[in-house]
Order: C-alpha cells, then structure tokens, then sequence
C-alpha cells in the first residue's frame, strides 16, 4: 500500500520580503540584502520548499495588501527601526513613516490564523516589536541594538542559507 505524501512537506513557504529605506533616513542598500537573499535560498538545501515574494518602498498600506495579496508564512522586513516608536515605512512621498508598535501587532495577530509562522526584522532597535508580535507569531527575530548594512546583509545570508 502506498503512502501518501504529507501535504505540508510538498507545499512551498512564502518568504515575503519588505524592504522601506525612505529618502530622509540613512540610505541603506536593500538592493543588495535582497540579491544575498535570494542568492542564500538557491544555495540552501531547502530552496525547493520556498516561494521568494517582495516589496519595495513599502507604505503601511502596502504592507496589508502584501499580506493579503500573498499570505506568506514568513515575514523579512529590512529597513530602519526605531525602538519604542516602532519600524520606519514610508508615506506617499517617500518620507519616514512610523509604524507603532501595536499597530504592527494587532496585523500580524490576525494573519497567525492564516498560517504566519515567522517574522524577521531586520532593522535597527527591533527587539522592542519582536517580542510583541512573539505573543502572537511562533518564530520573531528583531535586533537589540544599532544593525550596521555590512551586518543586517551578512546576517540574512546565514539566515537563509
């Protein structure tokens, strides 16, 4: 008798990527940590099993309809953070725009129920965010202190790899 295949270990894992670097923030070279990403996952072992998504520029408008254009179970932001005042998105001139933290929380509370499983932040003082959505998300990753480009790159390399 045949057995049947787990239908979790063949469907692929979205990965979605936000990337916010607004024009009155220290540049930062998402472009690369995007490359390096990507480059990680062909390399990884695993890379069959994930779907690479992502977002530019991203406006917290963006970031809900990204969640809900592609439900992903894993979240990567790459961007500036601001610890207590939250992540940095951008408004509709490319300016900063913070995100507090509670407002981040109560929408990555709701797509826990459609199958989010992890959230990366990859951005300066994000630890504050991390451990409020870790009430709600079973894997967060946020940083404790100031993240420089070279270390935000290599760390999400090693992350996907």
């Amino acid at each position: 008798m045949a057995q049947r295949e787990n239908p979790q270990s063949s469907s692929r894992k979205t990965i979605l990527v936000l990337a916010s670097s607004p024009t009155n923030e220290a540049r930062l070279r998402l472009d690369k940590q995007m490359r390096e990403i990507d480059e990680g996952l062909r390399r990884s072992q695993q890379r069959e099993k994930f779907t690479l998504q992502q977002r530019w520029a991203v406006r917290p408008d963006d970031l809900r309809r990204a969640l809900l254009d592609f439900n992903p179970e894993i979240i990567h932001f790459c961007g500036h953070g601001s610890g207590d005042d939250g992540l940095v998105l951008q408004d509709d001139a490319g300016k900063a725009q913070l995100v507090p933290t509670e407002a981040l929380v109560n929408l990555f509370k709701r797509f826990a129920t459609r199958g989010l499983e992890c959230v990366v932040l990859n951005a300066c003082y994000s630890e504050i965010q991390a451990s409020a959505i870790a009430q709600h998300i079973n894997y967060v990753v946020g940083m404790n202190s100031k993240i420089g480009d070279d270390a935000a790159i290599k760390f999400a390399v090693g992350f996907y790899e």
